[in-house]
């Protein structure tokens, strides 16, 4: 047992509520959950320095990469050449405005914001303290919206669909793109939450004694779940972030169900209906999601076929499945494979965003294909139904509290437990 002046060396995992002691850790290393194996905290040398050199070359990759040609096509003579910029801009005129903000939003404006605020944060630049616990929940609530290396996962497999029309090639800016892509993901590698938190203030002074190894429901303790400050569960407000929250996040599965069922009614219309319309020498063809995968698996690009496939229907299709059995699994009394359940959780919150690919890669096909009475390519409403089937079922999953499926009378560690160094 231990007091609340240790707090700082203890943290209760957000994914099952486990008391966890944290130990002394090396440059590279990482403290996981000894119950549920979620990473608590990770340790980095110049926790400064890297995030600040990556993050400052991946925005200046970005604007390289929203200054030049992206990538150009040639079909019978005629050229067609975009910019990044001019995708959303082609999305605008189509009436098609929310595909279009969908692009802004996901591919440019999150991971700018993100990489903005990081450069800020972690260079202590002098703002108000108000505005940098803002600015700190802003950007761990959108570390999963960022979409930058999806889209260039939709770019590649769109080149694929085109090779059949005429010549593919790429512009000056597609290999910056692709260094944007790595950078920001070192960036957000780079800056651990609970370091960044500690940075910006202290953790609340908690008198209550702590118990390792039992979770912190039953000690009457909940962690915080925007800075990881361990709190009395009666205290609705973090003295820290100013984030609020429950010891359990409240009508979670009411939340989760909601949005679960409006997603699986958007998802028939979604399949059902066109996502673009080719125009190909003044005849028109609709192509819904399925169509697009037996065309291609047809024309014997069979490992993008099965890219689509897995992305645009298995992995919809599965989420909505797992996320329907977490909520089923949460309300049994006693849960016997928690480790199974917790594992299915992860998948589903590090996949469902995948399927976003599909719908960048009607965007890029969409401005790119521009050949006057040749071939031009228009997003359709399917495109729609599909991208907020996405949307949904990630907020769906981000609704579900994991911590859930760990309750049960059994579930505290018998002994005392302390994390591995990995």
């Amino acid at each position: 047992m231990c007091t609340g002046h240790h707090q700082h060396s203890h943290i209760l995992c957000p994914q099952c509520d486990l008391l966890v002691a944290l130990p002394a850790l090396d440059d590279g290393q990482k403290a996981s959950c000894p119950r549920c194996d979620t990473i608590l905290v990770s340790q980095w040398s110049a926790p400064r320095k890297r995030p600040t050199i990556y993050a400052l070359s991946a925005l200046f990759m970005l604007l390289l990469a929203n200054l030049f040609p992206f990538v150009h096509m040639s079909v019978a003579g005629i050229k067609s050449q975009i910019t990044l910029l001019q995708i959303p801009n082609v999305l605008f005129d189509e009436d098609y405005s929310s595909l279009g903000s969908f692009f802004l939003i996901f591919v440019q404006i999150v991971p700018i914001l993100m990489l903005v605020i990081i450069l800020l944060l972690v260079n202590r630049v002098r703002l108000p303290l108000v505005l940098k616990k803002s600015m700190a929940r802003v950007l761990f609530q959108l570390k999963s919206w960022g979409m930058a290396e999806i889209f260039l996962a939709g770019v590649l497999v769109s080149f694929v669909k085109l090779m059949a029309y005429g010549s593919i090639g790429i512009g000056s800016s597609f290999i910056p793109w692709c260094l944007f892509c790595v950078l920001q993901l070192l960036t957000f590698q780079y800056v651990d939450r609970r370091w960044l938190w500690d940075d910006i203030q202290p953790l609340p002074v908690l008198s209550q004694p702590l118990v390792v190894g039992k979770s912190g429901l039953k000690q009457g303790l909940r962690s915080c779940h925007c800075c990881s400050a361990i709190l009395p569960a009666d205290m609705w407000e973090c003295p820290r972030c100013q984030g609020r929250g429950h010891a359990r996040r409240k009508n979670s599965l009411q939340w989760t169900l909601a949005l679960l069922v409006t997603s699986i009614i958007l998802y028939f219309p979604a399949n059902i209906l066109p996502i673009m319309v080719t125009d190909f020498l003044g005849s028109k063809f609709a192509s819904t999601i399925l169509a697009g995968v037996i065309l291609l698996w047809n024309e014997g690009s069979y490992p993008v076929a099965m890219v689509i496939f897995i992305a645009s229907i298995m992995v919809p299709t599965l989420k909505m499945i797992a996320i329907g059995w977490l909520c089923w699994d949460a309300k049994q009394p006693q849960k016997k494979d928690r480790k199974r359940m917790h594992a299915i959780y992860e998948v589903v919150e590090f996949v469902g965003r995948w399927s976003m690919i599909d719908v960048f890669v009607i965007s890029v096909l969409s401005a790119l294909v521009r050949m006057g009475g040749i071939m031009n390519i228009h997003p359709d409403i399917g495109a729609l139904m599909f991208a907020l089937v996405v949307i949904l079922t990630m907020l769906s999953a981000a609704n579900f509290d994991p911590r859930l499926s760990w309750d049960s009378r059994d579930d505290d560690m018998k002994e005392e437990s302390s994390t591995n160094g990995e």
